[in-house]
């Protein structure tokens, strides 16, 4: 018998990257269960935007997850304006591809500070409260490049497998706090973030509203492993029992080897060109600390919004 439904009626809910795409999709699903929701993003003006469409009393803040103090203070003013976080949702990320000889260093540093330690900086900050409560849900959003490695996007997929690692780690840590950890594994997602991409064969694009249902349903139903579509994981559980050769022989024959190798640049070029100048840490140097970069950025790829779908 399945177990009842979790109520997120009246729940606070902390999203990260929450002015679009997943993000946003998650957002509006939340607000219709009920949840009090509080966005953060970059894009602070395009967050409020998003804020008054949704209604529910959506807070929009601005946020940068690459600053431990900027997340702290967003998480701060949660609290205080809607009171003891239940659920952080760290959905912010950016998926610069290409070749992997030709990535700058600046655009790798970017992919880890925001896909990585904007993760690190989130549950680092909001678990003490949730475990002093007995109660919370962390939901970290990787990627189905977090389970694989696809060409073309080698340090984003070392991101993702780094954001599955450490969700693993701290469910293990968290057992019987009653503190919930859940990671989101999606196919390519059809946001800004996954324009121009191939679709695997056998595999459609999923749409955000698919990745949000997913979220939302493993608030209420608590589970660690979240694909999307959920059938994936049928597939992933088939090539684990393979050799290597035959896996990438399967991988090859349904693209998986072109999702990120082969994009259609024409379709990328506008959200490339509005991502790469939406981080404001590049003007001021490493944006987790440290010394500035010894050379300026040269044509970096970069895409922010949500992880790979």
């Amino acid at each position: 018998m399945a177990a009842q439904a979790r109520s997120l009626q009246g729940r606070v809910v902390a999203i990260t990257g929450g002015a679009r795409g997943i993000g946003k999709a998650t957002a509006s699903a939340l607000v219709r269960k009920g949840a009090r929701v509080a966005i953060g993003d970059l894009d602070r003006e395009l967050a409020e935007r998003t804020a008054s469409e949704l209604g529910g009393e959506t807070l929009a803040l601005e946020l940068d997850v690459t600053r431990r103090d900027s997340f702290e203070g967003f998480l701060d003013q949660v609290t205080e304006r809607l009171g003891s976080l239940d659920v952080l949702i760290n959905n912010a990320g950016i998926m610069p591809i290409g070749d992997f000889l030709e990535e700058d260093d600046l655009t790798a540093r970017r992919m880890i500070d925001i896909n990585l330690h904007g993760v690190l900086f989130g549950m680092k900050l909001a678990l003490p409260g949730m475990k002093r409560r007995g109660s919370g849900h962390i939901i970290n959003l990787a990627s189905q490049a977090g389970k694989a490695g696809f060409p073309g996007g080698a340090t984003y997929c070392a991101t993702k497998h780094a954001v599955v690692g450490v969700s693993e780690a701290v469910r293990a840590e968290l057992r019987d706090t009653g503190v919930e950890v859940s990671c989101v594994m999606p196919a390519v997602v059809n946001t800004e973030l996954g324009a121009g991409l191939v679709e695997t064969r056998g595999v459609k694009k999923v749409e955000p509203e698919d990745v949000a249902d997913a979220i939302v349903d493993a608030l209420e139903r608590p589970r660690f492993d979240v694909f999307v579509p959920r059938e994936t994981i049928a597939i992933y559980k088939v090539m684990q029992l393979l050799p290597r050769r035959a896996r990438e022989g399967i991988a090859r024959f349904m693209r998986a080897d072109q999702v990120l190798a082969r994009p259609n640049q024409a379709e990328r070029a506008a959200y490339e060109e509005r991502a790469a100048h939406s981080e404001p840490a590049l003007e001021d140097g490493p944006a987790a600390g440290g010394e500035p970069p010894a050379e300026p950025p040269t044509d970096e790829p970069a895409e922010a919004t949500s992880g790979k779908g």
